[in-house]
Formats: structure tokens, sequence, C-alpha cells
């Protein structure tokens, strides 16, 4: 079980009660590459090896597709949570920017702890010739909504949702962490041979630069958030080529990045460049 029953104190119209709560549980997850330690993420526990497995990819250490990895649980807490792996991958496939040294945490609200620089940030741009529905956007947030059942309980978790360009919906996914919801989406994705046929990522929470710099990694040209993005996140969506969708609720959301790839019933939204151009950093 990724939730755990708490006590609680509960204060309401100026008096206390005591209460019993159900949270989500967050844990450390140590994760070794040929047993060199690479990262420590605080994360819900279940889904370790989708949760490996995409982190390794966003974060560039792995990029195979077709090269199945073997990841060995090294360690249990007292409550039978997974709190190491190890990954073990041919030497020839781990990208020579590995080098141990990401040995610190990454806490389950900042995916990009433990990056010091942007200098190596590779901005070539998704490829992307879909339009997307607008009409969609509501109908995947209720399907994302409909299975989020540690949130239903815990009120506690943020979830990442995978879509066609159809707004089919192939995988979602649970954790008290944006970026590790996401991760855990791509590594599934990865897992089951899905990713090419993915096109739209969901999510829950903020959208934040490491919340897109994975789904470029990944190649998803779609990007759509129930909550704010920040300044970064705009500025490298739109050169990423992604369009970034946020606010997400009751049939509405605005379009920041690249909204010439978003079109409602009646009328493309915008033919040709996006109208934020001058808001547009350059990452070099």
């Amino acid at each position: 079980m990724n939730i755990e029953e708490y006590n609680g104190i509960f204060f309401l119209d100026g008096k206390f009660s005591q209460v019993a709560d159900i949270l989500a549980v967050e844990i450390p997850l140590s994760i070794a590459v040929n047993e060199v330690p690479f990262t420590v993420t605080m994360q819900t526990p279940g889904d370790e090896k989708n949760l490996v497995r995409g982190l390794l990819f966003t974060e560039n250490i792995i990029r195979e597709l077709r090269q199945s990895l073997i990841i060995d649980v090294t360690k249990t807490n007292e409550d039978g949570f997974i709190t190491s792996v190890n990954v073990t991958a041919p030497a020839e496939i781990i990208l020579k920017d590995f080098a141990g040294t990401r040995n610190v945490i990454s806490s389950s609200s900042c995916g990009v702890c433990g990056k010091t620089s942007l200098d190596d940030l590779d901005c070539a741009p998704v490829s992307n010739t879909a339009i997307l529905d607008a009409a969609l956007i509501s109908e995947m947030f209720n399907q994302v909504s409909a299975k989020q059942k540690a949130f239903q309980q815990s009120g506690g978790t943020h979830a990442a949702g995978a879509f066609t360009i159809d707004g089919i919906m192939l995988c979602i996914q649970e954790d008290i962490g944006r970026h590790n919801a996401v991760d855990k989406v791509i590594g599934f994705l990865i897992n089951n041979n899905l990713l090419e046929k993915t096109k739209c990522i969901t999510v829950s929470g903020r959208i934040s630069y490491e919340i897109v710099s994975k789904a470029k990694a990944a190649g998803i040209p779609f990007l759509a958030s129930v909550s704010a993005p920040s300044t970064l996140a705009v500025d490298f969506a739109q050169e990423a080529g992604i369009t970034l969708m946020a606010f997400c609720r009751k049939n509405k959301f605005t379009v920041y990045s690249n909204p010439h790839h978003v079109i409602t019933n009646q009328i493309n939204l915008i033919t040709g460049k996006a109208n934020n151009k001058t808001n547009v950093k350059k990452f070099k």
C-alpha cells in the first residue's frame, strides 16, 4: 500500500476533534547503475521499475529503447517498501555524462535537483505535425481523475497520464512527486512499446522546467496541466516545440506556447508562429 492512516487533530468552527486521515507515503529510493551510486529520489512506493527506467531515460543516462535492463531490489525497509535498487546494463549503452556524480537528494517536488547548469541543454525542437482537438483536453483530465485511486483516498498524490492524439488513454501513474509521476509514465511507455503512440502528457500539478524537459526528452509534443506554468517552462516549451496548456479546469485552459497545434471545432486558434514570441528566451 502506498497510503497509510495517521491520527490528527482537526479544527473547525473554533473546535478541535481527533481524526484518522489517509496520507500518501513518501520514502527515499536510492538508485545505482552497475553498483555505482547515481541518485536518491523521494517517491511514493510502487512502480519503482517504471520510475527508474523513466528517470534514466529522461536524465540521458540510458537512451536505448530496445535494451532490456535488469533492475534488482537491493534493500527494503521494515514496512517492505523498496528503498534501494541497482540497474545492471551493458557499459556501451550508458552515456558518458554519467560518472556516478549525481549522488544527491532529489526531492519529490523538484526533479531538477542536482543539476548545476543549463549549459548542456539540447534545444532541438520536438518534431510535431499533429493538431490536437481542444475539445479532448477536458475529457483527458476526466479520465485521469477517475483513475486516481491513491489521490481519492489520500488527497496527497499527483497523477500523470499519457494519451494518443485522439485522446485515448495509454497510461496513468500516481506519485507524491509531480516529476516522479511523469517519469513513471515515460518508463511504462518505454517498457510497453507505447512511446511512439503518445502525443500528450497531462499532469495534476504545476508545470516547471523539469516537467517540460522530461516531455521533450520523450519526444511528446503536447503537455497539459490543471495548474500554473513557470516562466521558464513556457520559454523552454516554446523553443522545444511543445504546446503547453495550463489551468485546464472546467472545460477551460490557456495555451502558452505553440498554439497553432491546437484547434477547436470552429476555428484554428492561430496559424503560423506563436503570439508570445517576444517572451521566448534562447537556451544556448
